[in-house]
C-alpha cells in the first residue's frame, strides 16, 4: 500500500511505504486495498492536501497497459509506478489469455458466417437475385453495417467499459440510449447510400435503368439496414455488459459476437424483405415508396435524439467520412463479386466467411489498441512506448510483446479456423466446389495474405489516427472492414480464377 505525494519543491514524484499507525481514520477510509488487478493511487498537493481524492488505476505493461490518468499524469508517473519500489501484482495478458478469450467468439463468429455463406449460396438461385443482381453489390456493403456500425459501437463502448465509464447507471443508460439513436441514424443514410451506389454500378455497364428495381433496392436496403443494426446493438450492448460484469475483457469478445450474428442476420433480412417487395412490385406498387418515403421521415427524429446526448454529439457530426467511405469501398468489392459470381457459382458461399474472419481478427486488434491508447495517452499524443506509427513488418509481427504478440495469435487463428469452417461448409454438402488439395492450399493462402495484410495496416492505422486526433473507436474499424471485404473478395476471384486456369474446375456438391 502506497501514498504517491507531489513535491513541489524537488519536482519528482516518490512512493514510500506507510505504516499502519501513521495513517490517520479520514485517510483509511479514502484507501482501498491493492487487489490483483488494481493500485489505489493517492494524489497528494499543498494545495489540495485536506481533499484528498482516491484515482484508481489499472497498471500493465504493453497492450494491457489500462489506465485511468489524471490531466496531470504523465509517462514517467507511469514508469515510475511499473519500475518502482511499490508492490504491483502483474495483471499482464499472456498469449495464452488471449488466445483462450478470442478463440470461444472467433468460432462461434465463424459458424455465423458459414451460415451466412449457405444462405447467400441458396438465395443467389432466387428469381429476385437473378433478376435485380445489384442485389449482389449491396451485399458486401450491407454486410459491412457490422464494421461500420456494431463493431464501431462495440469499439466505443468497450473503451468506456475498460476504462470504468458504464460503472456508473446513469451514464451507462445515457450512452446506450444515444449509441442506439446514433446507430439507427447511421444505418438510414448508409443504407440509402448502399442502395444509390447499386444502381448506379449496376446501370453504368448496363446502361439500361429500372425505376421498379431501383425503389425495391432501395426499400430493401432501409429496412435490412435498419433492423440489423436494431438487433445487433442490442445484442452488443448486453455482451459488453456481461463481459464487465464477468472480468473479461469486452474488446477480446464483443467484436466477434457482433460479426457472428452480423453476417447471418443481415443477409437473411435482405434476402428476405427483397423477395417479399419484389412478388408484390406488380399488385402492391407503392410499398417500396412508402417504405423509403418513411424512413427518410423518421431521420430527423433519430438526429435529434443522437444530437442532444453528450456521448454521440460529436460522433453524429464527425463519424459520417469513415462510414460514407467504408460504405463505398465495400461496395467496390461488391461490384467484383457481382462479376465473380455469375462465372464462379462457387465463390458465393465462401465470400462471406473470408470476409468475416479478416474483419473479426482486425477488429479485435483495432479495438485492443485504441483502448491502449486511450488509457495511456490523451488524444493527439502519443505514449513513450510507442515508438514510430510506421514500423516495418517485421516488427509489428515478430516483437516479443505488445500488440505484436496479440497480432501473432490472431494470425495463428486464420489456417485452423478456415478449416473447420471449410469443412464444415463440405460436411453440409453446401456449396459447387469440391475441397480438393489444390483448392484448400489456395484459398489459405488468400486467406492469410489477407489477415495478415489487414494487421499490419490496422497497427499503423491506429496510431496515425490517435497521433491525427482523430479517435480510432469511431474511424477505424469501419475503413478496416471494409477493406477486409475489398481484400477478401478480390483475393478470393484471384484464386478462383487461379484454380480455373491449373483445372481445378468446380464440382458440384449441394447444387
Amino acid at each position: 500500500m502506497g501514498i504517491v505525494k507531489e513535491n513541489k519543491e524537488e519536482e519528482k514524484i516518490e512512493i514510500e511505504k506507510d505504516s499502519e499507525p501513521m495513517i490517520s481514520k479520514s485517510l483509511e477510509a479514502q484507501i482501498v486495498s491493492v487487489h490483483s488487478n488494481e493500485l489505489e493511487v493517492i494524489v497528494e498537493t499543498p494545495e489540495s492536501a485536506p481533499s484528498v481524492l482516491p484515482k484508481k488505476v489499472k497498471l500493465k505493461e504493453g497492450d494491457g497497459l489500462f489506465e485511468e490518468r489524471s490531466s496531470a499524469s504523465d509517462d514517467d508517473q507511469v514508469a515510475s509506478l511499473l519500475q518502482g519500489g511499490a508492490e504491483v501484482s502483474s495483471d499482464e495478458e499472456t498469449s495464452l489469455s488471449i488466445m483462450t478469450q478470442v478463440m470461444l467468439p472467433f468460432l462461434v463468429a465463424g459458424l455465423g458466417m458459414v451460415g451466412a455463406g449457405l444462405v447467400l449460396d441458396l438465395v443467389q438461385h432466387w428469381d429476385v437475385f437473378r433478376d435485380v443482381s445489384e442485389l449482389f453489390i449491396m451485399v458486401p456493403a450491407l454486410l459491412g453495417l457490422k464494421g461500420n456500425l456494431e463493431m464501431t459501437l462495440a469499439s466505443r463502448l468497450s473503451t468506456h467499459a475498460n476504462l470504468g465509464h458504464l460503472d456508473n447507471k446513469e451514464d451507462c443508460l445515457s450512452m446506450i440510449i444515444g449509441n442506439m439513436a446514433l446507430i439507427q441514424c447511421q444505418a438510414i443514410v448508409v443504407g440509402f447510400l448502399a442502395s444509390v451506389a447499386a444502381v448506379v454500378m449496376g446501370w453504368i455497364p448496363e446502361g439500361h435503368f429500372n425505376i421498379l428495381h431501383a425503389l425495391l433496392l432501395c426499400a430493401a436496403a432501409l429496412v435490412t439496414a435498419s433492423l440489423a443494426s436494431l438487433i445487433l446493438s442490442t445484442i452488443m450492448v448486453g455482451v459488453i455488459l456481461a463481459s464487465r460484469k464477468c472480468s473479461i475483457n469486452p474488446d477480446n469478445v464483443a467484436t466477434p459476437i457482433a460479426a457472428s450474428l452480423g453476417d447471418l442476420t443481415t443477409l437473411g433480412l435482405l434476402a428476405w424483405i427483397a423477395s417479399v417487395l419484389y412478388a408484390s412490385k406488380e399488385s402492391d406498387i407503392w410499398l417500396s415508396p412508402l417504405i423509403v418515403v418513411c424512413y427518410l421521415l423518421s431521420l430527423p427524429l433519430w438526429v435529434w435524439l443522437a444530437a442532444r446526448n453528450k456521448h454521440t454529439r460529436e460522433v453524429l457530426y464527425s463519424g459520417w467520412t469513415p462510414v460514407i467511405s467504408a460504405m463505398m469501398i465495400s461496395s467496390m468489392g461488391g461490384l467484383i463479386l457481382d462479376f465473380t459470381v455469375s462465372n464462379y457459382k462457387g465463390i458465393a458461399v465462401f465470400q462471406p466467411v473470408i470476409n468475416g474472419v479478416g474483419g473479426n481478427l482486425v477488429a479485435v486488434q483495432a479495438s485492443r489498441i485504441s483502448t491502449a491508447l486511450h488509457a495511456a495517452a490523451p488524444l493527439g499524443k502519443m505514449p513513450k512506448f510507442v515508438a514510430e506509427i510506421c514500423i516495418n513488418p517485421c516488427s509489428a509481427f515478430c516483437a516479443r510483446a505488445g500488440h505484436p504478440r496479440t497480432a501473432r495469435v490472431l494470425l495463428l487463428l486464420v489456417v485452423p479456423g478456415h478449416l473447420v469452417f471449410m469443412y464444415t461448409i463440405s460436411y453440409l454438402k453446401a456449396g459447387h466446389t469440391s475441397l480438393t488439395p489444390i483448392f484448400v492450399v489456395t484459398y489459405l493462402l488468400a486467406a492469410f495474405l489477407q489477415v495478415a495484410i489487414l494487421l499490419y495496416i490496422a497497427h499503423v492505422m491506429v496510431h496515425w489516427m490517435w497521433k491525427m486526433s482523430i479517435d480510432p473507436d469511431n474511424s477505424a474499424i469501419p475503413y478496416l472492414t471494409a477493406l477486409g471485404d475489398l481484400l477478401g473478395t478480390g483475393l478470393l476471384a484471384i484464386a478462383f480464377h487461379f484454380l480455373f486456369i491449373v483445372g481445378d474446375r468446380d464440382a458440384d456438391l449441394g447444387d
